[in-house]
């Protein structure tokens, strides 16, 4: 009787019932936890949304401004670098200015002594017979390479003119009797200094573009003709027959040179232009 009535009141086995009963709670639980993954999907999208919007009439509102500074920049430095030509203008009318009073001042003042000392120190174009000379790189200089007497420090020079090389020629024209030079309209005074920087040669700091014309004032035939023949002419006639540069030299029976870009006052002093009084 026992086992009737615990079957009667046991229709299920436990087990089964603890089973549907773990389904039931899972099923409860699970919708609930699906719904609140949606909910927050969608209210992150709302929120993506809304932001992308805000970003967009904020942008669309500060456009114009970012506009108008840009061009108040651009304004402002167009402006900037129109007063830097200016300024530019002035120094160089201003510099113009003094150069031109310091030539009149040695030429009105300094007698014979003050014109050679204009001639000397470049402060005046001149004019006059001459020569011309014209030097340049051989036509290969690219493929060139060796090791002749002209390699120094493990650097191949062959046929490219270097500052070295211009000085020679220079020395050689003042000692054949040049009176004033210049290089590619250069003038040179005794202040001048050829140097080089990496392959560029420099006159007074200002760079030079091969070919390499000279200009002399002097006697033109007696000047070519000692400058060939002295050592410095020599050593220009090596350059051209061993490592290909070109060169050639002509008689000129005029031959215009500037003034120099610039004079340096080194020492000067007042002068007496009456008793009592200077100037």
């Amino acid at each position: 009787m026992s086992l009737l009535t615990n079957v009667m009141e046991h229709s299920l086995d436990d087990g089964y019932a603890e089973a549907v009963a773990r389904r039931g709670e899972v099923g409860r639980s699970h919708m609930p936890r699906t719904l609140r993954a949606k909910l927050g999907l969608a209210v992150g999208l709302v929120l993506a949304a809304l932001v992308v919007t805000v970003g967009a009439a904020q942008a669309q509102i500060s456009a114009p401004s970012i506009a108008k500074e840009k061009q108040e920049l651009i304004e402002r430095i167009e402006a900037g670098g129109r007063r830097a030509d200016e300024l530019q203008q002035d120094v160089d009318e201003l510099r113009s200015s003094v150069e031109r009073k310091q030539r009149q001042a040695l030429e009105k003042h300094g007698g014979e002594r003050g014109k050679t000392t204009v001639l000397l120190s470049g402060a005046t174009p001149v004019e006059g017979p001459g020569l011309k000379l014209v030097v340049d790189d051989a036509a290969d200089t690219e493929s060139q390479d060796g090791d002749g007497p002209r390699k120094t420090d493990g650097f191949s020079d062959t046929g490219r003119i270097r500052d070295r090389d211009l000085q020679r020629v220079v020395n050689g024209l003042w000692a054949a009797g040049a009176e004033a030079i210049s290089i590619n309209d250069q003038r040179l005074t005794s202040r001048s200094a050829i140097r080089a920087a990496g392959d560029a040669i420099l006159v007074d700091n200002k760079p030079l573009v091969p070919p390499y014309t000279l200009l002399a004032i002097g006697p033109g035939k007696q000047l070519s003709r000692t400058f060939q023949d002295s050592v410095d002419g020599q050593y220009l006639y090596v350059l051209h027959k061993d490592y290909g540069a070109r060169t050639s030299i002509s008689v000129q029976d005029e031959v215009r040179l500037p003034a120099a870009p610039s004079l340096i006052l080194r020492t000067a002093k007042p002068v007496r232009t009456g008793k009592g009084s200077t100037s």
